[in-house]
């Protein structure tokens, strides 16, 4: 998968509050679909909707055991946007740079 594809999946991912929901809930560590849903007040199919867009955006991933179905963040779960928006980053202040060497090139005008 090209890294455009997993930040359009990461951020699709996140773009639902129970999706963000889910995620702050697992960032306190695993948790099954039912403990998931039970703050929502969500039916459980729609719950597994959410956590396979979550699984698919690469920032869960599941386990089952017997009947129930464990969800927990992947350690690098936010890998792939934090390099995206650290690359911006670089280069806007390289754009910054350029615009200040620039600047330090035109003389000042001298008031008379």
């Amino acid at each position: 998968m090209t890294e455009t594809a997993s930040v359009d999946r990461y951020f699709l991912a996140m773009a639902d509050p129970y999706r963000r929901g889910f995620i702050e809930q697992l960032s306190r560590g695993p948790a099954s679909v039912k403990q998931l849903a039970a703050p929502t007040n969500v039916q459980l199919p729609a719950v597994l909707k959410h956590l396979r867009v979550l699984e698919d955006g690469g920032i869960v991933v599941s386990e089952k055991v017997g009947r129930v179905r464990t969800y927990r963040m992947r350690p690098d779960a936010f890998d792939v946007t934090t390099n995206w928006i650290e690359q911006r980053q670089r280069d806007m202040n390289a754009a910054f740079d350029r615009l200040a060497a620039a600047m330090a090139q035109v003389p000042e005008e001298k008031d008379h």
